[in-house]
């Protein structure tokens, strides 16, 4: 444009021949498009610190540098990573060169002899434009591939067959794979239940795509992660495949559980203590009405004590005794919190239980964290709290063949208790149900154990997970609790 001032090029000419070096800067200062600056160069050594310090915009190299090449040259500015256009000059044409130089990343190879002003022009014309090109092109790649690397949630994608191409950081640590593991994964091998298999190939068979589909996926560690699914398809120069997301609901879905569970223990409370109140009023009256027949008929026949009297007080005690139990289940107790370990606690639980443990000849393993797992905790309630999941354990695993395995962890945020036995399990759809007071499967049981043993873990601010994997009638039944 007119009253525009060209815009200014620094040239660098690396040749170890000044008269050559005269004739092409001779050419170049006859190019008017471009305000140049040439400097010459003709020790190699002295080109590779210009390389290195960027003080040019552009390379006019020639072949031969004495003991060195400009092949050499190219090689070391590919090797630092250097995006200025380098323009190989040879004293004659050389077909094997020539492709070498531009695979090697040159953006132009000319002969001295032919050289002209308006050769030279375009060559910058078209090195500076295809450079601009390739810059912008390798700052939106970097910046994609940003996003792609430093994404929080599974980004990857996948071939027509589902298999795993490329995946972020994210994917593997989600997943448990490392990259080179999970390229000979398919999507379904991830995925545990078959009725979730068939519906994903359904909906992609259809539609091609799949958007916001929730479901389970199994990591290495067997671990069930819940997840939101999402795929879409492209294609590129080797053909038509998948891009896909992972975003990770497990901890949302955890709490849900809790918050259901949370729900459920206060209206059930709510019930107990309106329950306890209307029954325990009349109790009373029947308790004061039994003491005052027990004074009268003793005082008439002091040498014989009335059964039936006996029965009633000895029951209404018994009822009394149920009401207490129901309303310690079903609200938060007021605890005294002191220093204690996790692991000294659990100490106590296991020894409490181990008359049960030793008759049923039940393997236990147990396996501590090494340093002391230190929370305010009130050890008679954990304790309890403890004792009963163990108790559980015990209780549903077979005599002899029985397994119990204890582990204590310990992350930076907070300690992590594993209780597992190899019993018969749980189906899944009441495991949501598990805390429920009186939901038992047990012949004699008032389902008031686990529902205790939550009201304890939820006053010390801990969350607790259960998992059920049954295979050939052996179960996985671990609960794990997180104490913060």
């Amino acid at each position: 444009m007119p009253g525009m001032k060209p815009p200014h090029i620094r040239i660098l000419i690396i040749d170890d021949d000044e008269d050559d070096f005269f004739i092409t800067s001779e050419y170049l200062k006859q190019i008017q498009e471009y305000q140049l600056q040439i400097d010459w160069c003709y020790r190699y050594n002295d080109a590779i610190q210009h390389l290195h310090e960027r003080k040019y915009d552009m390379y006019f190299v020639d072949y031969r540098l004495g003991a060195k090449t400009g092949l050499d040259f190219l090689k070391e500015a590919v090797r630092i990573g250097c995006e200025e256009p380098i323009v190989l000059l040879t004293g004659k044409g050389n077909k094997d060169v020539d492709i070498e130089a531009m695979q090697m990343g040159a953006t132009d190879y000319l002969i001295k002899t032919e050289l002209t002003t308006d050769k030279l022009e375009r060559c910058i014309r078209y090195s500076l434009e295809r450079t601009a090109y390739l810059k912008a092109l390798r700052a939106n790649e970097k910046k994609y591939r940003s996003i792609f690397e430093l994404s929080k949630d599974a980004v990857f994608t996948v071939d027509r067959t589902l298999a795993f191409r490329d995946m972020n950081h994210a994917t593997s640590v989600l997943l448990g794979y490392e990259r080179n593991e999970l390229i000979n994964i398919t999507i379904y091998d991830l995925i545990e239940d078959d009725a979730d298999k068939k519906l994903l190939e359904k909906i992609i068979y259809e539609e091609g795509e799949a958007n916001d589909l929730e479901l389970d996926f199994i990591t290495r560690t067997g671990e069930r992660k819940s997840c939101i699914f999402s795929i879409t398809a492209s294609v590129d120069e080797s053909g038509s495949y998948y891009q896909g997301l992972l975003h990770d609901i497990t901890n949302l879905r955890r709490a849900e559980k809790a918050n259901l569970l949370v729900e459920k223990l206060g209206a059930t409370g709510r019930l107990v203590r309106t329950l306890a109140h209307e029954v325990r009023n009349p109790l009373n009256n029947i308790n004061m009405s039994v003491e005052q027949l027990l004074q009268v008929v003793e005082g008439n026949n002091g040498e014989e004590q009335p059964l039936f009297l006996d029965i009633i007080q000895r029951n209404s005690k018994r009822i009394g005794d149920i009401i207490t139990e129901l309303l310690d289940t079903s609200r938060p107790t007021d605890l005294v919190f002191d220093k204690a370990t996790v692991q000294s606690i659990m100490d106590e639980s296991i020894a409490e239980a181990l008359d049960r443990i030793t008759l049923q000849h039940v393997n236990m393993q147990i396996r501590y964290a090494n340093e002391p797992c230190y929370i305010m905790a009130n050890k008679e309630k954990l304790r309890i709290a403890f004792l009963n999941i163990i108790i559980n354990a015990v209780e549903a695993v077979a005599t002899v063949t029985g397994e119990i395995s204890i582990s204590i962890d310990s992350t930076k945020d907070h300690h992590i208790v594993t209780i597992k036995d190899n019993g018969c399990g749980i189906p899944e759809e009441n495991i949501s149900r598990l805390f429920e007071p009186y939901f038992t499967s047990k012949r004699n049981g008032m389902g008031l154990g686990l529902a205790a043993t939550l009201n304890i873990l939820q006053s010390h601010k801990a969350t607790i997970d259960v998992t059920s994997c049954c295979v050939e009638a052996k179960s996985n039944f671990p609960f794990s609790v997180s104490l913060y």
